[in-house]
């Protein structure tokens, strides 16, 4: 059986980065599937497109082509052959990435090449609808939480340490307001599988993250 994890949770939960750390100390291939959004976002964006615009976005489509590679089981992302890891980390291209990500075309475009990776090796993969649409079937699902002010300071320090000028205030600002579009969308709604683990880390670094999640990891699969 393939060892398939799926992490989801709103934006500056910690899912990325817990899912990098999980990935490493078991031998897994992390698959940041918010970063495929973010590169089809960030081809909207450099190209002058309206990304609430289904009808525009799904005409180009053809034209975009999403690679992942991994060199030492990290994540790295390509966008029409060039490497767009920082990039897509801005504040702007999260928003467009919100966007896309709410029409079905986006979706069904990416949604074969995500299966796909969790079919051939083992997984951890990260977003907002792995355990209730990408990987239903996953054995271990988590859904990350936590208050919106720690969320906040994390993107923030994020943002802030790769250069970008903003506050936090707009930070919690822009992160509120994607949190409702996300939880109320029609396709793919931000929202735990039924069977998922709801683990609220507000008060957790990440190492105690990191052993939780590797804990019900070994109880799952018996590794």
């Amino acid at each position: 059986m393939r060892i398939n994890i799926a992490i989801d949770g709103p934006s500056g939960a910690g899912k990325s980065s817990l899912a990098k750390a999980v990935a490493k100390e078991l031998g897994l291939i992390h698959v940041d599937t918010g970063a495929m959004y973010r590169t089809v976002g960030l081809y909207m964006l450099e190209n002058g497109i309206d990304p609430k615009d289904p009808e525009a976005v799904s005409a180009v489509l053809n034209d975009v082509k999403v690679e992942l590679e991994f060199q030492d089981g990290v994540q790295h992302i390509y966008l029409n052959g060039r490497c767009v890891d920082s990039l897509i980390r801005s504040n702007e291209a999260s928003m467009y990435a919100s966007y896309v990500s709410a029409i079905q075309a986006v979706r069904d475009f990416l949604l074969n090449t995500q299966r796909q990776m969790a079919e051939k090796q083992d997984v951890i993969m990260d977003g907002r609808d792995i355990g209730t649409v990408i990987l239903p079937n996953a054995a271990l699902k988590i859904f990350l939480v936590a208050n919106d002010e720690a969320r906040a300071r994390r993107r923030y320090k994020e943002l802030t340490e790769k250069g970008e000028s903003v506050t936090f205030e707009e930070v919690l600002d822009l992160m509120k307001k994607r949190d409702e579009k996300d939880k109320g969308r029609k396709i793919a709604p931000a929202v735990p599988a039924d069977d998922a683990v709801i683990f609220d880390n507000t008060e957790y670094d990440l190492q105690q993250c990191v052993d939780y999640i590797i804990s019900l990891a070994k109880e799952r699969f018996s590794i």
